[in-house]
């Protein structure tokens, strides 16, 4: 971790969608250059936890700080002041090649292919024609070279096999360590989050049930698996 400075921090939150509360009384905080994986069963209210952080929801109740203030700004704006946001659907343009797709991003290829050398070769195909993992790789390197402070991902792993997903997952912490990015990391792959964060939320119910570094998470996989994480298999 190369800073304890807090980047991204809520307190109190709750939210959801009209009279309906996904995410109650939440606490949760990102430092820079650290990786906190927010893990939990289908429905618990992870991505409603992400859109809140963004700005796409406004919570009922509660703060969100974002770079050491509170904000209630729309997420344009907190992407304008440095928030970053993976959703787990990947925001690629199909009908555009590579390049293209990044140069839409205000990104430089050079960057992104330091990041991910596998994407110079696939410089002049259009997105639609790229893998499930090379699309992430894009979806990300897009994302990361805008230098983010701090960086929302959902889901980066879905519907990757474990081999994508572990590059994936190790260029993120890459990026984390050297850049000081703060990340928080909603993940189905629940061994391989634990691997590159440093902290570990759980989530049953809209409610973080058991928080704690990886290491200590790990000690406490199998009841956790058993208890809240059935629906990962």
């Amino acid at each position: 971790m190369t800073s304890m400075t807090t980047l991204l921090e809520c307190r109190g939150l709750s939210s959801g969608y009209g009279q309906v509360m996904v995410v109650h009384d939440l606490d949760l905080r990102v430092d820079a250059g650290e990786v906190v994986a927010l893990i939990g069963p289908n429905g618990a209210g992870k991505t409603t936890t992400l859109l809140t952080l963004a700005g796409e929801i406004t919570p009922s109740e509660g703060e969100v700080h974002l770079l050491g203030a509170v904000t209630t700004a729309p997420m344009d704006k907190r992407c304008k002041q440095g928030l970053g946001f993976v959703t787990e659907e990947r925001s690629v343009i199909m009908e555009l090649t590579t390049r293209d797709n990044l140069r839409l991003a205000g990104v430089t290829a050079d960057d992104a292919y330091e990041l991910f050398p596998a994407l110079r070769a696939l410089h002049h195909r259009k997105a639609g024609l790229l893998s499930g993992g090379e699309q992430q790789m894009l979806t990300l390197a897009r994302a990361l070279c805008r230098r983010p402070k701090v960086l929302l991902a959902d889901e980066l792993s879905l519907g990757l096999a474990p081999l994508v997903v572990a590059r994936l997952l190790e260029e993120l912490r890459r990026v984390a360590t050297e850049r000081g990015i703060g990340v928080l990391l909603v993940e189905q792959h629940v061994r391989h989050a634990l691997d590159i964060a440093d902290r570990v939320y759980v989530m049953q119910r809209g409610r973080i049930t058991i928080s704690g570094t990886a290491q200590e998470i790990r000690g406490q996989l199998t009841e956790i698996e058993a208890a809240y994480l059935s629906s990962f298999g």
